[in-house]
């Protein structure tokens, strides 16, 4: 499998993820799939791609996949876990299968978690209809995984190098989606559409989908619920090095999905991140963005001009800036 060279030929997250299912479609043979980026601190999904047989009724899959404990991605202590395994064959330990699944032929799922030092990158679902993913399979798809994450993670980090003029969340104000308990769509400011469109383009003239704003609601419901404590937030890439913020919250009649920009602040701790900053670079230059000078910055760490001068130069040499001003520019939006 010629997953090297494909993680150093895609760019783009998207592109990537279809490339890569196209290669691991000829060594582990799947019947469906979704695999979605993550926000890598709070690890709720965004940018979906999938091919499912249940796509019309994607708001239940989705709550329900939150909702579910057993191979829940943020509790995989292993980068690959099998349905089959996980409930030691009593798929009807999983809520997820019990309610939809099972109703879909679907016998076993292999669950995929791409997570470094940085944080959870993305998960993906491989599903199987008759039969079940073997150890042999499953040790594939595990030495796999660190490339992937480290292809995904850069994919991220190249976004910021990306600058437009025509940025939606320069000319559409914050956005508001109301969704009930069921994840249906209730109501939404006339911005909505502006960010559902872009965020999840579509080859037709169809309503937008609001798939992010499924998956930060459906979070919200998993906290609710005790099954997980992450925040139902998420940052996700709008393009043109744009990056808005999804965040849910409960209101008397339901589910309020807010869409803004991202702060600077935001912004600057996932450049970090995807840059692969070490703690005292990413440190460094969060003491950088507040616009201090070099003496300020090195007597506040306790370090000297010198070694300041060379974390600049390693921090440069991973985000591929030159200047001060390039970096502060990509990293905070400003």
């Amino acid at each position: 499998m010629s997953v090297a060279r494909l993680c150093t030929t895609y760019g783009d997250a998207r592109q990537l993820r279809l490339a890569l299912l196209q290669e691991l479609r000829t060594v582990v043979p799947f019947d469906a799939y979704a695999w979605l980026l993550t926000d890598p601190v709070t690890e709720v999904g965004t940018a979906p791609i999938a091919d499912v047989p249940c796509l019309p009724e994607l708001p239940n899959l989705i709550r329900l996949k939150y909702s579910t404990t057993v191979n829940r991605w943020t509790h995989q202590t292993e980068p690959v876990s099998r349905l089959r395994c996980a409930t030691s064959g009593e798929l009807g330990r999983s809520m997820l299968w019990q309610e939809m699944l099972a109703g879909l032929g679907v016998t076993d799922i292999a669950s995929v978690v791409f997570r470094d030092r940085a944080g959870c990158w993305s998960f993906l679902d491989l599903w199987r209809i008759g039969g079940e993913f073997s150890d042999a399979e499953a040790a594939l798809l595990a030495r796999s995984v660190e490339v992937f994450t480290e292809a995904l993670r850069r994919c991220v980090s190249r976004t910021f190098e990306q600058s437009g003029t025509d940025r939606v969340a320069d000319r559409a104000g914050p956005a508001v989606l109301l969704l009930s308990s069921d994840l249906s769509v209730q109501a939404q400011t006339s911005e909505t559409d502006q960010y559902l469109r872009v965020l999840v383009p579509r080859d037709d003239d169809g309503p937008a989908i609001p798939a992010g704003a499924y998956n930060v609601a459906a979070q919200l419901l998993a906290v609710e619920d005790g099954v997980d404590n992450h925040p139902p937030t998420a940052r996700v890439h709008l393009g043109d090095g744009d990056w808005v913020t999804l965040r849910a919250a409960r209101i008397t009649s339901g589910i309020a999905v807010s869409i803004e920009a991202c702060s600077p602040g935001e912004r600057l701790d996932l450049y970090c991140r995807s840059a692969g900053l070490t703690a005292r670079e990413s440190e460094l230059l969060r003491r950088l963005a507040g616009g201090i000078d070099t003496a300020t910055l090195a007597r506040q760490m306790f370090l000297s001009t010198h070694t300041v001068q060379d974390h600049l130069k390693s921090i440069f040499a991973k985000t591929g800036t030159n200047s001060r001003r390039e970096l502060l520019t990509r990293a905070t939006g400003r």
